[in-house]
Parts: structure tokens; sequence; C-alpha cells
């Protein structure tokens, strides 16, 4: 499940629950769409590959549909979640309880300095178009290819860092 689709099942039932009653999974027509379970389905897949993997006629391939059945999936269920983007998808007031929770949080678990941050992105990896020539084994990722992990992290007083790492 975690392989294919890049979350829990508890995670993808609350997706779920949340884009249910979206308006873009009903219609008047005798052709009803599909499960909005395999619409979802369909677009984690899709959303957490690239490449070949991410490919129409694979996704048709592992979920048994057309491949216009892959893009109308994709796309419903982009509608549906982009509608919810600012009631999952937003910043914290400096001087709210969440925000002092979460500083409290981040002083004892990771590095002090960061304690009045309110974004931190981690993991993202940036891909290299060839092997450095120094040490380049050492850039050579999982997903078999070269690149950079990036963390980015903002801070409440305007500054920011952007560190790079291997």
């Amino acid at each position: 499940f975690r392989q294919k689709l890049h979350v829990n099942p508890d995670i993808f039932d609350s997706i779920l629950d949340h884009i249910s009653h979206h308006p873009i999974f009903q219609n008047n027509s005798n052709n009803h769409q599909l499960p909005i379970a395999l619409q979802l389905a369909v677009f984690l897949n899709h959303a957490g590959h690239y490449g070949n993997a991410t490919s129409n006629q694979d996704i048709t391939q592992w979920a048994g549909i057309g491949v216009g059945s892959v893009t109308n999936c994709t796309n419903h269920v982009m509608v549906a979640l982009l509608d919810q983007h600012d009631k999952f998808i937003y910043f914290l007031m400096a001087d709210s309880d969440d925000a002092e929770r979460a500083h409290e949080w981040v002083e004892k678990r990771t590095c002090p300095e960061w304690q009045n941050s309110i974004l931190a992105i981690d993991g993202s990896a940036v891909n290299l178009m060839n092997k450095p020539s120094l040490h380049g084994e050492v850039f050579f990722n999982r997903k078999s290819a070269y690149s950079l992990n990036c963390q980015v992290c903002f801070f409440y007083d305007i500054t920011h860092s952007i560190l790079f790492s291997s």
C-alpha cells in the first residue's frame, strides 16, 4: 500500500473522508464515475512516482482502468484537494497557542536555533545533471540518480537559510 500510494492507510482514509463530498465527484450522466477511493489511489500513485513509473500506461496496467480514466481521476482528485487548500495548509500566527507548542517541541527535539522557524522542508532531492567529479559516489541516491538533499527553514524574524547537504 505504502509503496504504491506513499501514504499510510489511515491517512488515505482521512483524505478520502475530506474529499468524498466534493461536487467534482458528482454527475448526472448514465456513465457513473469510478469509486472515489480508486480515483484517490490513482492520483496518489501518479503523484508519488516519476519517470516511467508515472506514465498513464503504467498506472492503467496497475489500476485496471483506461488511459483516459487515469487523467480524469488525477484531475478530479486534484480539484478536490485544491479546494481544501486553505483548510489544511496555512501558517500559524506567531502568538498563537499552537505556535507556542510547536516552538517548545522544536526546541526539545531539534536545534534550539530553529525554535522560531515557521516552515522546514526536509529531504527534497535536487537532481544533478552529471556525477560530481569529487566524491561523486557520495551523491548517488536510492533512486539511482546523483542529487543533493535540500533543507529549507524560514524564521519568524524574516531571515532564512538554505542548507544543502549530501
